[in-house]
């Protein structure tokens, strides 16, 4: 292409370091007519395709690495075997920016299963897209959810409902009622296509003040909101993974963040993996339930 202009080293490095994980152009304008174009697709981030098949299995590849090493966890071993799953369900995630991160942790969930359970004839379907509200995503659910007849959905929302714009700081992007509705319409959506529950990972808090370095970003996250959607993911039905949010820790360390202090690291990633390993294989489903610790020590 004669107008393709490179990436700098310097925008390739934002593009290793944080950016690339987090833009799945293909999943989020998938009608586009050229988006089938992989070297189309690499020159919009002024890469080669090789340059960006490189990236993207770099993540790929920190995501197995990561499942591997908590494979060696004897009471992850444990876990999996009490898993509520047959072995040809059709597995879909439904979420924002941790679910639709390259390295996130439904891809080292579906890495530990697919090495854990070789038997198993498991479909794992990634329909996160990052920076959704609920609101963006209830949009979507037919079309990346429901027409694909999921025997389970697991749901990850609330961290960009509750944004703060610099502009108005008083309200959070989306009133918590309408978080409160977004999110019963979903689990009522989940029961017409199937009769197992809805998993649910609650919002796991934010570390003050990175989030202020990032020039990206011109919004806050405050805890006090993302508690509120806990609350709220508590009292539904289904499995709750983390009903406190503390699965990075309390108070949350920043090792378990990106630089951005709101998206997880890969080791953020794998607490949610643990989280939800445990839960699935030890808990039952939830018919309304109240707040209580649920999570692995």
């Amino acid at each position: 292409m004669s107008n393709f202009k490179k990436a700098t080293e310097e925008e390739k490095e934002a593009l290793e370091k944080y950016l690339l994980q987090f833009m799945n152009i293909e999943k989020k304008f998938p009608l586009l007519p050229g988006i089938t174009n992989k070297s189309a697709v690499a020159n919009l981030f002024g890469l080669t395709e090789g340059e960006l098949d490189t990236l993207r299995d770099r993540f790929h590849k920190n995501a197995k690495e990561a499942a591997l090493e908590l494979l060696k966890d004897d009471e992850v071993a444990e876990w999996i075997e009490n898993l509520p799953f047959s072995p040809d369900d059709k597995i879909i995630a439904f979420g924002d920016s941790a679910t639709d991160d390259l390295q996130g942790w439904f891809r080292i969930f579906s890495e530990v299963l697919e090495i854990s359970v070789p038997d198993a004839d498991f479909t794992f379907v990634n329909a996160g897209e990052s920076y959704n509200t609920t609101s963006e995503a209830l949009r979507r659910m037919h079309r990346d959810v429901l027409s694909l007849e999921p025997d389970w959905v697991i749901l990850s929302f609330g961290s960009y409902d509750a944004l703060r714009l610099s502009i108005s700081p008083d309200r959070t992007l989306l009133p918590l009622s309408e978080t409160w509705e977004n999110l019963a319409v979903m689990e009522d959506a989940i029961k017409t296509v199937t009769e197992n529950p809805p998993v649910w990972i609650t919002p796991p808090p934010v570390i003050p003040g990175l989030l202020d370095e990032m020039e990206l970003f011109d919004f806050d996250i405050n805890d006090k909101d993302l508690a509120q959607i806990r609350q709220i993911i508590s009292g539904k039905t289904g499995y709750i993974i983390d009903p406190k949010g503390a699965r990075f820790g309390n108070p949350p360390e920043a090792w378990y963040y990106l630089s951005d202090g709101v998206n997880p690291s890969l080791s953020g990633h794998v607490n949610t993996v643990r989280a939800l390993l445990y839960t699935l294989s030890s808990s039952e489903p939830k018919e309304g339930s109240k707040i209580e610790e649920n999570n692995p020590d």
